[in-house]
């Protein structure tokens, strides 16, 4: 059936099923890094080449323009461009249950600069200059949500189909210099887009019998777009297209079931699920299986910014503090530029110049899952037990070890840590006794690793004995 179009947000999740709307909100951060993933790179800047091919993940494009250009992948990678993508997961429901869908994406909005002339009219320009400030054009995008509520029982009927619109629009903004005096102006357009969401729950193929029941849930979003030309330009396709779009999923009244790690009952069924351009992994607090993301960035199961990240660098697999200390280092014309290129560059930089130390010092390096620590036993190396506070002399392998530790051959060591990985490995942490960094590589945690076959067990310094 076809159920009447939507534009703009539909259903408020906030204000409906509570389970739902917190699994949401928890997994807000990590959806809006997918959203803006690759949107605008270091060093922010429009003339950078990096930046003049963007868009890279979740692009569902015109489907004329689509078969023009021979897009037909059908794998799970989400780099790859085509007209439609597909989620399909695990719901363990009774019938009476409600899934609640939020289909997410950038709709691009082409930023064009005018120059006002002595006359008072008009020119279109390539960057306008406003005093202290620059405006450059460039490609923005806004963000575009929708959301729906389907009883499961409507879904395991028949397919159910949302059409969904964001309009286009143009505005006009006056550029202004330090005085106040009109220089120049902004027109942002934006183009409207079409899509259809189809949704279903059916059984997946299963042996009789079986004690559990488990539907397979299919969000499959398509580019209805008819006003693109088959021989359109990239970045004219584009303007039509569902950018970096993805999917949260959510009920209130029963669990998803993890594709990456299912329970045994379920392990046949999640290898029969067939994801297209996306991926769904459970999402919320560690634990909570009501809302899985669709995402077309390949995550794990619960994923999640890490605190220390005081913003998003629209790099996720980046380092922040490798970023923001590269950012420090633009120049001031280079910062004029990034400024004027795009509202959200201009955050970034504000953001990476009111850091304060305190804040860098957080972004040098956090051990998240330390290895578990052997116990006081140690380790027998040489018919020697060498544990915490032992000291012992590096003799690196001279293969299939880092090169740099070859440097490092008959320097001594402290122990500072025993060990085990998970795959039952032993491992040594130490500091390098005649290292000036030693005492702030042990505040930091900061260790080099060796085998216990790479060291040679020394006795322990006598007191006032230098190391």
């Amino acid at each position: 059936m076809r159920i009447p179009s939507a534009e703009g947000v539909g259903v408020s999740v906030e204000n409906g099923p509570a389970r739902v709307a917190r699994s949401f909100a928890h997994a807000r951060a990590v959806a809006d890094a997918i959203l803006y993933e690759g949107y605008l790179l270091y060093p922010y800047r429009r003339s950078s080449g990096k930046n003049r091919v963007r868009w890279q993940f979740g692009v569902i494009v015109p489907p004329a323009w689509a078969d023009a250009h021979g897009l037909t992948d059908t794998s799970v990678a989400g780099s790859a461009e085509a007209p439609w993508q597909q989620t399909e997961c695990l719901l363990s429901a009774p019938d009476d249950a409600a899934v609640t869908c939020r289909v997410r994406f950038l709709q691009t909005q082409r930023k064009s600069v005018e120059e006002r002339l002595p006359e008072g009219s008009f020119h279109p320009a390539d960057f306008v200059n406003a005093g202290e400030r620059m405006e450059v054009g460039f490609d923005e995008a806004v963000p575009q949500e929708f959301d729906f509520r389907i009883p499961l029982r409507d879904l395991r009927a028949g397919e159910q189909k949302f059409d969904l619109r964001a309009p286009g629009r143009e505005d006009t903004d006056p550029i202004l210099d330090g005085e106040g005096r009109v220089v120049g102006r902004a027109v942002r357009r934006r183009w409207p887009l079409t899509a259809v969401v189809t949704l279903s729950a059916t059984p997946p193929a299963a042996p009789g019998g079986a004690p559990h029941r488990a539907d397979l849930l299919r969000v499959h979003i398509a580019n209805t777009d008819a006003a693109t030309a088959a021989d359109a330009p990239r970045d004219d396709a584009l303007c039509r297209s569902l950018l970096a779009c993805h999917v949260l999923l959510g009920t209130d009244d029963g669990s998803f079931l993890s594709l990456l790690d299912p329970p045994e009952w379920a392990a046949a069924a999640a290898r029969e699920c067939v994801n297209v351009h996306t991926f769904p992994v459970l999402t919320g607090e560690p634990g909570d299986r009501h809302a899985v993301l669709s995402s077309p960035i390949l995550l794990y199961d619960h994923p999640q910014v890490a605190p220390e990240s005081p913003g998003d660098l629209h790099d996720a697999t980046e380092i922040d503090e490798i970023l923001s200390l590269r950012t420090l280092t633009l120049t001031d014309e280079e910062k004029r530029e990034a400024r004027g290129t795009d509202p959200r560059a201009a955050a970034i930089l504000d953001r990476t110049e009111s850091l304060s130390p305190e804040a860098f010092a957080r972004l040098h390096g956090t051990i998240r899952t330390p290895l578990p620590e052997s116990d006081g036993a140690g380790v027998v190396v040489a018919g020697v037990p060498v544990a915490k506070g032992s000291r012992v002399r590096l003799r690196p392998r001279t293969r299939g070890t880092d090169p740099q530790d070859r440097f490092l051959d008959g320097r001594t060591a402290l122990v500072e840590a025993v060990m085990t990985d998970v795959d039952d490995g032993t491992h040594l942490a130490v500091t390098v006794e005649d290292d000036p960094a030693a005492d702030l590589n042990q505040w930091y945690g900061r260790f080099r690793y060796f085998a216990p076959d790479e060291v040679e067990p020394l006795p322990a310094a006598a007191d006032g004995e230098p190391r």
